[in-house]
């Protein structure tokens, strides 16, 4: 092969790797950066009626750069803020954990049925998907309302006892607008995605290391704790991602199932768009929940690069 045809060759190759990288980047920036930037432009803008001012002026020769930071400052100082932003990761992390205690034995026992099993069972966990997202959570209102048999049931089981000593509800049978209510909606719209990536790692697993691990005395607890869930700690990160994220500002089930002791950020930002026309004091609600998230998402990938890196 001569120097020239190895020469295109590569090129081609480089060309096709850049492409390849390059457009699910592209992806990102054009539905995910690029409206995040609007975002931050509009937080730190000032606001007449309908428009935003410029934030780059031209005047007596000069070019100034206008920035309004006293939304940032207000929510900084502002009790209201904090206290729903750590509404809003309480009942997130709530609903990851619970999600997660549900969702993992269900994988589990999916991962391991029988092949001619696994679809049907797939189907169960997506078939909520197919009813409407509102219609789902009405229907909670309906079964934890006055008349509906789960309300029914959980009174009659003298469970409401125990959620109302937890300060779970306010009092023995009032579960309507209440941390139980919102946290029970949550874990039950979120759950699929807990179990979906879940059972995919679990379906991969190879089970010769159980056996290996059986031959060399191990029990079946110490198996699982041991191989089990150490291998399947990539679908626990993505589950809990997936649950956790979408969470914090869910904005639909605090509105519906939550109370006023249940205030979340979601609710917040808008009212500050819809109720109060404050779009930049909403933007700036909005990017600092976005920092919130990405930057424990970024430690946590350091992190784990560096494990990942130590092990290789």
């Amino acid at each position: 092969m001569s120097p020239a045809t190895l020469l295109t060759r590569l090129r081609r190759l480089a060309t096709g790797r850049t492409a390849v990288i390059g457009v699910p980047y592209l992806w990102l920036l054009g539905f995910f950066l690029f409206p995040f930037v609007i975002v931050l432009r509009i937080s730190v803008s000032e606001m007449e009626t309908v428009r935003f001012n410029d934030l780059l002026t031209f005047k007596d020769g000069l070019l100034q750069l206008t920035l309004k930071l006293s939304n940032y400052q207000f929510i900084a100082q502002d009790d209201l803020y904090l206290r729903t932003y750590l509404a809003s990761l309480q009942y997130a992390a709530a609903t990851t954990v619970l999600c997660l205690a549900i969702g993992y034995p269900f994988a589990y026992f999916m991962a391991r049925a029988k092949a001619t099993l696994q679809p049907a069972l797939l189907m169960l966990v997506m078939l909520p998907f197919w009813t409407s997202f509102l219609l789902r959570v009405y229907a909670w209102k309906g079964l934890l309302g006055e008349g509906g048999w789960v309300a029914e049931l959980i009174v009659a089981s003298g469970l409401d006892r125990l959620l109302a000593a937890a300060g779970l509800i306010p009092a023995p049978g009032q579960l309507l607008h209440t941390p139980f209510s919102l946290v029970l909606g949550m874990t039950y719209t979120y759950l699929p995605f807990m179990i979906l990536p879940l059972y995919g790692n679990l379906a991969k697993m190879d089970l010769r290391l159980l056996e290996a691990a059986t031959d060399l005395g191990a029990t079946a607890w110490v198996a699982f704790w041991k191989i089990t869930v150490p291998l399947s700690k990539a679908g626990i990160v993505a589950g809990s991602m997936l649950v956790f994220i979408p969470c914090i500002g869910e904005f639909v089930i605090p509105e519906l199932l939550g109370g006023p002791q249940t205030l979340m950020i979601g609710r917040v930002m808008w009212d500050e768009f819809f109720s109060n026309n404050d779009w930049p004091m909403a933007s700036s609600v909005a990017v600092v929940m976005v920092l919130l998230i990405i930057v424990p998402l970024a430690i946590f990938n350091k992190y784990q690069a560096e494990a990942q890196e130590k092990r290789r």
